[in-house]
């Protein structure tokens, strides 16, 4: 194979349908994926720009975050990583034994039951739609901003059942190691967004963004579907059987991870509560400070994760324990060596990105300080994060679920008492302004929560799995931490000495410095990842 092959080619001629693909062919993959989540992260900041100037962080936006809520939570709950991740281990298990007619039919019987069941919880969300967000989702927010909500969450329940449709066919692709369409759905999604902001909001004001939702929805599904033809043996078929062989694993492994979303959701629920009691536009400034870090961490993290998984899948079911440890263990050192430097990158580059990006049209400089100020405290979080991508699919794919939703379980009631506890701490330091508000305590807590949820789950991988070495994690993380340590104090003098310059050039000039500092610190600690991930980018292009 030489090195214009394509990763598609790798595909098709070295990676049969439900096998572990090599570690190049990983590599390979994981950019590809990369590059997809570089798409979808460039459209969603540019979907965060256009809602940002268009609406500024006030009542309408923050209404259609909240009213985001119900929907995202069905979608999760019913077809989305609980489901995949239920899914992909049982089905690939039929691929690897040959039994494509039985992985056809569990594929089809798990998507006729997503259509049934989406399609009955958005009919009972639309029903209920008032009391939920009356009683839990908006509590403290004014009358008028709960019938928004309500209004603006009937629309888009309509993409629950799409989102249900698109999550399966994702799982089916991932399983054949396909990964270019499942990894442009996300920016399917942002593009109708957008399209919705620019030329149905003129129009419906804030109701535009959520039709724009319903047909990001549609492109998000109709984008997977030409490549799910192509497959071989492709055959998808109404069957309403709950008896076929697969669907009682996929279900008792699913159960597990739909608490485990369930967990997850109760924080976000929480979260948006909380804020709905603080000045308006808190809402809008936690959801954007969120999406920027998740914009990141889908590249860094999800892409690694998504692109390991099903091969972890794979090298689990052929009981391959040295080549499965050798996967996790570079997945996981991989992660690590990214997300480290990226999130203090972002704390301390804060100010200047939220600047540069948002503030134009309806956003204000006061919007920026509070979206800022969220930003800090969710980058802090990035780590762990993005490590919890890596060892929660780790688990899954040696078919343990119920150890990530135990754990998640602790977490989420960490998390809780977190945010009731940090929003009272940042009260009583002073931060009760818009600018400098409690809101920023709602993030700590996550980034604290989700932090001791990863380093319990890799203690408790490593209990499971004796075996399992730690140090080649331990070297690339502790390395690492001293290089972004070094790199922060090299973005900090250049901020001193940029002080008073243009947001645009302080965060140019600080991606710069911080980025060059990073590698020349880490190649001088020995820093592995340093010198494979450069190398192999370039192997790609045949210059290696």
């Amino acid at each position: 194979m030489t090195n214009s092959t394509t990763p598609s080619e790798v595909y098709e001629e070295n990676g049969k349908a439900g096998q572990a693909l090599s570690g190049r062919e990983i590599a390979l993959a994981t950019l590809i994926v990369m590059a997809s989540f570089v798409l979808s992260g460039v459209l969603g900041l540019v979907r965060q720009i256009v809602l940002a100037s268009t609406f500024g962080a006030g009542r309408d936006l923050d209404a259609f975050y909240a009213a985001l809520r119900l929907p995202e939570t069905l979608f999760v709950l019913v077809a989305g990583g609980a489901l995949g991740s239920a899914f992909i281990p049982v089905f690939s298990t039929f691929l690897n034994k040959d039994d494509i007619q039985g992985a056809w039919r569990l594929a089809s019987a798990a998507l006729t039951f997503v259509t049934i069941a989406a399609s009955l919880s958005a009919i009972v969300g639309f029903i209920f739609a008032t009391p939920l967000v009356e009683n839990l989702l908006l509590p403290e927010a004014s009358h008028a901003t709960q019938a928004l909500t309500v209004e603006l969450m009937r629309i888009m329940l309509v993409t629950v059942v799409i989102f249900g449709l698109s999550g399966l066919l994702m799982a089916i692709l991932n399983a054949h190691q396909h990964f270019v369409g499942p990894a442009l759905a996300p920016s399917m999604y942002n593009i109708g967004i957008i399209f919705g902001a620019i030329f149905l909001t003129p129009s419906l004001d804030i109701r535009g963004l959520a039709w724009g939702a319903v047909i990001g929805a549609g492109l998000h599904l109709a984008v997977q579907i030409p490549v799910l033809l192509r497959l071989p043996n492709f055959h998808l078929q109404i069957l309403p059987n709950l008896q076929v062989p697969g669907v009682g694993e996929v279900l008792k492994l699913m159960g597990p991870r739909l608490i485990g979303l369930m967990v997850v959701q109760v924080n976000f629920w929480v979260n948006i509560a909380l804020a709905s009691a603080m000045d308006s536009g808190s809402i809008t400034a936690l959801q954007t400070s969120f999406a920027l870090m998740f914009t990141v961490l889908g590249v860094l993290g999800q892409s690694v994760g998504t692109a390991v998984f099903p091969s972890l899948s794979a090298l689990y079911a052929q009981k391959d324990e040295a080549g499965f440890q050798r996967t996790f263990n570079n997945a996981l050192a991989n992660v690590l060596f990214l997300s480290i430097p990226a999130g203090l990158g972002m704390m301390i580059l804060s100010a200047p990105m939220v600047r540069v990006l948002f503030e134009r049209g309806e956003w204000t400089s006061a919007d920026t300080s509070a979206t800022a100020w969220a930003l800090v405290f969710y980058a802090v979080g990035l780590m762990g994060h993005a490590a919890l991508e890596i060892l929660a699919r780790t688990y899954y794919a040696l078919h343990d679920t119920w150890t990530p939703v135990i754990v998640g379980g602790v977490a989420m009631l960490l998390n809780v008492v977190f945010s009731l506890l940090f929003v009272q701490i940042f009260e009583s330091l002073g931060a009760d302004t818009f600018s400098h508000g409690p809101y920023a305590g709602l993030a700590f807590a996550n980034s604290l929560a989700t932090a001791l949820e990863s380093l319990t789950l890799w203690l408790w991988l490593r209990r499971k799995i004796p075996a399992l070495n730690p140090r080649p994690v331990l070297q690339t993380a502790s390395r690492t931490g001293l290089a972004a340590f070094g790199m922060v104090a090299f973005v900090y003098v250049w901020l001193k000495m940029g002080d008073g310059f243009p947001a645009l050039i302080q965060l140019v000039g600080g991606m710069v410095v911080g980025a060059g500092s990073f590698f020349a610190l880490a190649v001088g600690l020995k820093v592995k990842e340093a010198s494979h991930l450069p190398h192999m980018v370039m192997a790609r292009f045949g210059k290696a």
